[in-house]
């Protein structure tokens, strides 16, 4: 029977073990155990109760689109913060979106994807991980196009100010949210008797009373951050006066009531990014994208943030999501992030996974959810421990996937998971089985002979070259991807040395798959140094492979289309690279001029029509 530890773990879903780099089974301690359980609420005098054997169910499908049933379609990924235009305010918006729809129209694009648009921390602006949001149910107000909105009047001091905003090659997360902020605030004060009280026909009451508690809570989390950081203390909650950690205190109400009209304002800015991003949709189906937008979903929230702060009982915070050691971490991470919890995920007529993903699916012709593994288990890490201290919890996998068909249904939306990593055993199945697309990067789909050829691709997946945690492919065949690991200190220069070999054996396979598809005979592979010229074509030649692919939907990153140097994001940093922060080298009235971008959509045109 083993111990009553034993026992108690294996009833609410730990794993006794944990991959280790070298991709062995290692016991989870007693010690991690006991932590993770009273992370989920249980303690040592809990009984165990007999589990009741679930029979076996139909898997329920997805929904997909004809155009996927019948055909291949492609589309071009971005991060909407990247966008350099003439008019944004140092930062990519919702406006530029509509002209990256219509640019993406012009090359035969069928689908624009995006980062996560969650709302951040708007009194803390440079915590900017699209990935580490304060909520997943709202939108970022730093992507307002303001000079869109109604009631704007510009002038030659704020000009200035928006002329050096544009210039820099990163975000200014904190210039940008000063002024887009006191901006909206003046438009706020002086124009909402007049033009505040419908906005294409929708009533902005209509939006807060069906946003509801969750909506005003979130406001209400807006303005106590703003009045804690202007006294000193932390945007995030955790820092706060204990009177003020739970949203139904009796201060909490009293400053609700003082700052109403504040509480107010930050529900007109969910109302106006609602309003711009329910637009660009629009955009999209209007000029004909088979897809539309294709949007990203997080795998959590910030531990301090809105979300875990409004509905405290819907989240586990004794520990973190995080991922146990492997080759590339070989200490293991801990993101850092808030995860539903398990018993409460999926509950209730309107469960917190329900409302989660229906507030990017209200705006999307498809979603990705950001590491897929998690709908049957996640990796915790218990608060104060090491990441390698962690364990595997199970999630309750045929409920949330119940909940993204009936969901993917209401909004005519398809589901793509990111399948990527350690993953346990017959997920990939399950969600095929589901109608949930695969998600295949280029450079990850190699097996012992060599890269995988176009036809082995699964026709439910989407297939792409790179993504917001890799290089660009250029930059993948320079090493770059090896040389920042080793220069963050992420792995040992022993592993680094290893990884080197192997991008050596990399680089001859992909060349060999690349022009056996073309049935090219192979010739001189590009040097890891060569310049930008001689890597154009081995650049077009893997977007011909990729489109060639049996997948249904092929995602081309903007970045690989434009050539860009510096990474999105290094996955294990912090303080040592401005992940989030880079902007394209080039702006949106320039990408038609790029050559690059012609020949890669030509390709595309050729052959996924």
């Amino acid at each position: 029977m083993g111990s009553h530890l034993d026992q108690l773990a294996r009833h609410h879903g730990i794993s006794p073990t944990r991959p280790s780099p070298d991709n062995v089974e290692v016991p989870v301690s007693d010690e991690t155990k006991w932590k993770v359980l009273a992370a989920l609420g249980v303690n040592q005098k809990s009984v165990v109760t007999v589990l009741k054997q679930q029979s076996s169910k139909t898997i329920p499908k997805s929904y997909l689109p004809k155009a996927l049933k019948q055909g291949r379609v492609w589309g071009i990924s971005l991060q909407l913060y990247e966008l350099r235009s003439k008019r944004n305010w140092g930062i990519g918006d919702f406006e530029d979106l509509a002209g990256m729809i219509r640019f993406g129209s012009s090359l035969g694009a069928d689908f624009i994807g995006l980062n996560p648009l969650h709302a951040p921390f708007l009194a803390d602006p440079d915590r900017c991980s699209p990935y580490e949001p304060s909520n997943r149910q709202m939108l970022s107000p730093l992507y307002i196009a303001v000079d869109k909105v109604a009631g704007f009047k510009n002038s030659p001091q704020l000009e200035r100010r928006l002329h050096s905003l544009r210039q820099t090659d990163l975000v200014d997360y904190v210039g940008v949210a000063e002024v887009k902020l006191a901006t909206l605030r003046e438009i706020w004060r002086s124009q909402k008797a007049s033009t505040i009280a419908t906005i294409d026909g929708e009533s902005f009451n209509d939006f807060i009373q069906a946003g509801g508690d969750v909506l005003r809570r979130h406001a209400l989390f807006e303005s106590l951050s703003s009045f804690m950081v202007e006294h000193g203390i932390g945007a995030g909650w955790e820092a706060w006066p204990v009177e003020y950690r739970t949203p139904d205190g009796p201060e909490v109400a009293e400053f609700s009531q003082a700052r109403a009209d504040d509480i107010r304002f930050h529900m007109w800015l969910q109302w106006l990014a609602h309003r711009q991003l329910s637009k660009a949709a629009a955009g999209a189906h209007d000029a004909g994208l088979k897809i539309g937008l294709y949007l990203d979903l997080a795998v959590g929230e910030a531990m301090d943030g809105s979300a875990t702060w409004g509905e405290q009982d819907a989240y586990i915070s004794g520990a973190t999501i995080g991922s146990p050691p492997d080759p590339f971490a070989t200490e293991g991470q801990d993101w850092h992030l808030a995860a539903f919890h398990p018993y409460k995920i999926a509950s209730g007529k309107q469960s917190p996974y329900r409302r989660m993903v229906t507030a990017a699916m209200r705006y999307a012709g498809a979603v990705r959810i950001d590491h897929a593994a998690a709908l049957r288990r996640l990796y915790l890490v218990p608060r104060e421990s090491a990441p390698d201290s962690g364990a595997y919890v199970n999630y309750p996998q045929d409920k949330l996937l119940n909940i993204l068909a009936d969901a993917s249904a209401e909004f005519r939306c398809v589901v793509i998971g990111e399948d990527l990593g350690m993953l346990p055993e017959g997920l990939q199945e399950d969600l095929a089985e589901a109608q949930i697309l695969s998600y295949r990067i280029l450079s990850y789909e190699r097996e012992d002979d060599g890269f995988k050829p176009a036809n082995a691709y699964p026709r439910l997946s989407l297939a792409c070259i790179s993504t917001h945690d890799h290089q660009t492919l250029a930059g993948w065949w320079r090493g770059a991807d090896i040389k920042a690991r080793a220069d963050h200190g992420i792995v040992p220069p022993d592993v680094s040395a290893e990884h080197v070999e192997e991008r050596r054996h990399e680089r001859e396979d992909l060349q060999h798959v690349l022009h056996e598809a073309e049935a090219e005979p192979p010739h001189r592979l590009p040097s890891p140094t060569a310049n930008d010229k001689k890597l154009k074509d081995l650049v077009v030649s893997a977007h011909r492979f990729i489109a060639k692919t049996a997948s249904a939907l092929v995602s081309v990153r903007l970045a690989d289309m434009t050539g860009e140097k510096h990474p999105t994001n290094i996955p294990g940093t912090s303080d040592s690279y401005p992940n989030w922060k880079p902007k394209l080298s080039v702006s949106c009235e320039e990408l038609n001029n790029l050559p690059l971008i012609r020949e890669i959509a030509d390709v595309m045109r050729q052959e996924r029509s």
